[in-house]
């Protein structure tokens, strides 16, 4: 990607952004309408790497096909009980349709290899294997233990309580979650244990149960499924609070205005969060049922715990560049075990720009300072090369190593930031 000139403000009218639907969200309806019986049509569903290649994985298992739709994907089952794929199920990098699919295949007859790229196979799997395997399913890791490559036996697990370990990734919840909700008979209670991290992800998944007529709900940190199958042929996605996320910092350190439509206060994702941590930085915010609006204003740093919205770390540590002040995020252990360890992303390319950034092991401590141009390491992850490509708004010579890993989840990101600079001004160098 050439190097980025830094935006001057010209036009002050308010951007609406285009923002897909959210990965989360697509993730979690694909794997419900590949439990249902029949068409499923996912509406608004986001096109990107990790969506595709979860699409790609459950139209491998025997009595399912998926295809992509202009405004989504069709999902068919014509099986009441599927068989394991034939071959091999590649994951590439990603991470959430990976643990998704080692409980789906839990219930597909035969046995099913689940594995990835090499980052991926580096990541932890062992609670959700160990799940598994205490509720009698044989799980068999082909390399490292408690990693990918796994192969998983279908099987009835056993018992009405489950356990699973919250600390390392709230996927493996849903992941169980979403498995109990396809058995025989119930309630079956899921205990999860230890320091539950990125709760409102697991709370996502029982929202979208509940859309689709599966009763699932919170007892404390346990959850109590009632099994059954979805009921409706249509399940409608919500645009991506993550993606919003770039465009709410856009506005942000550009003191511009943008107005994210299709999403607000009623939504389960947590990174909906994210819009009140930049009011307390100082921006303006209004929020509707489903719209949310902010209006940049002077940045100012803040203490702040993001363990209910990880995905957006590395988009409020970039706003925080740019305030007044420093800028402390705790309770982040889990971005070590992403698609890249984006702590050290974070404090390593802010630094690259000449931003003093203290991290420890949960924690990022930023200290602003003056910016200059920098050529940006991603690190194949698709929010590093889009946290960065924000910040080439206000800082001449930014340039993304490479640009096109935002095909994980934005494909379009790129586009619309053009569209962003064109809307509110001219490029020169500051």
């Amino acid at each position: 990607m050439s190097p980025s000139k830094a935006l001057t403000r010209t036009n002050p009218e308010r951007f609406v952004a285009h923002i897909p639907g959210s990965k989360s969200y697509t993730n979690r309806a694909l794997l419900l309408a590949g439990m249902r019986p029949g068409s499923t049509h996912v509406r608004g569903g986001l096109k990107c790497d990790d969506t595709f290649l979860l699409a790609k994985a459950l139209g491998a298992f025997e009595g399912l096909s998926t295809s992509e739709v202009e405004d989504g994907f069709q999902v068919e089952r014509s099986a009441e009980t599927v068989g394991a794929p034939s071959g091999e199920i590649h994951m590439g990098a990603a991470g959430t349709p990976a643990r998704f699919m080692l409980g789906f295949s839990a219930s597909a007859t035969g046995a099913t290899v689940v594995t990835g790229n090499e980052r991926l196979c580096e990541r932890p799997m062992g609670d959700i294997l160990d799940a598994l395997r205490a509720t009698g399913i044989q799980v068999e890791c082909l390399g490292t233990d408690g990693c990918l490559p796994a192969r998983v036996h279908c099987g009835t697990p056993e018992g009405d309580t489950w356990t699973i370990s919250g600390e390392v990734s709230s996927q493996f919840t849903s992941s169980l979650v979403l498995l109990a909700s396809q058995q025989a008979s119930g309630p079956i209670r899921i205990r999860v244990t230890g320091n539950v991290v990125s709760r409102p992800y697991v709370d996502m998944t029982l929202a979208m149960m509940g859309q689709c007529g599966i009763v699932a709900e919170r007892d404390g940190d346990d959850i109590v499924v009632t099994p059954g199958r979805p009921q409706h042929d249509v399940i409608q996605v919500e645009p991506d609070a993550s993606g919003m996320s770039y465009y709410l910092a856009a506005a942000a350190i550009t003191g511009t205005a943008v107005e994210i439509p299709g999403i607000g206060s009623g939504s389960h994702q947590g990174d909906v969060g994210l819009a009140k941590a930049f009011e307390r930085m100082g921006c303006t915010i209004e929020m509707g049922d489903d719209f949310i609006r902010l209006k940049g204003g002077k940045l100012k740093g803040i203490d702040i715990d993001m363990e209910t919205m990880p995905d957006v770390v590395l988009t409020l540590a970039a706003v925080a560049a740019r305030a007044e002040g420093t800028t402390r995020i705790t309770n982040i252990a889990n971005l070590r075990v992403k698609e890249c360890d984006r702590i050290h992303a974070t404090a390593a390319e802010l630094g690259r720009m000449g931003v003093d950034v203290e991290e420890g092991e949960d924690f990022l401590v930023i200290h602003p300072g003056p910016m200059h141009a920098a050529e940006i390491q991603t690190y194949d992850d698709h929010r590093v090369a889009m946290t960065f490509g924000i910040l080439g708004l206000v800082v001449d010579g930014v340039e993304i190593e490479d640009p096109a890993c935002v095909a994980k989840s934005f494909p379009e990101f790129w586009n619309e930031l053009t569209r962003f600079r064109n809307h509110h001004g001219s490029l020169a160098a500051s």
